[in-house]
């Protein structure tokens, strides 16, 4: 077995979307004052490889603590537009995706998507119950047109629009 980190790192100063809260990562205790260490995080809940809840883009739709934690795992494979897509498996994209390609994604009834979706996508995939990851990185590293297990489990945050994720793909060998 083989496991392929899909997360980017998160640090202090680290690049996010235009208007999203800096990121600010603190050490608030020591080893030598309180003989522990500990950090504060500030960010928003869309920093880094993260998953989208359903009321990100629609207003009284599930939040990330309402969606069950079988949308956020499962059999995935990576694709490419113009190849026959798997159903009812986990969709990663390396190419970027969008609207145009709603329908045929709708028609394999996907159990989410990842990669390189365009805004309208994203808006589009959470309107109709899909969920969506952004900020995957390493995925170039993945087998193509090959079944392997993806995990992007979310904090549990109360009424939260989203989630850091540590994101992983586990390769059989």
């Amino acid at each position: 077995m083989k496991i392929i980190d899909l997360s980017t790192p998160l640090f202090s100063g680290m690049t996010v979307y235009p208007g999203d809260p800096e990121v600010k990562i603190k050490v608030v205790h020591t080893y030598e004052k309180e003989t522990w260490e500990l950090r504060q995080l500030t960010m928003g809940t869309h920093t880094g490889t993260h998953v989208d809840a359903f009321s990100h883009m629609d207003e009284g739709a599930e939040t990330i603590d309402q969606i069950p934690l079988d949308n956020f795992f499962g059999p995935t494979e990576v694709v490419k537009k113009n190849q026959k897509w798997p159903k009812e498996k986990g969709l990663l994209f390396i190419e970027e995706i969008g609207l145009a390609e709603l329908d045929k994604i709708l028609s394999v009834k996907p159990t989410f998507i990842g990669g390189m979706i365009t805004e309208e996508l994203e808006r589009a995939l959470l309107k109709n119950k899909i969920v969506t990851y952004t900020g995957l990185v390493n995925l170039e590293c993945l087998p193509k047109q090959e079944t392997f297990i993806f995990y992007g489990l979310p904090l549990k945050i109360k009424s939260g629009d989203g989630s850091p994720v540590r994101a992983i793909a586990i390769i059989e060998d």
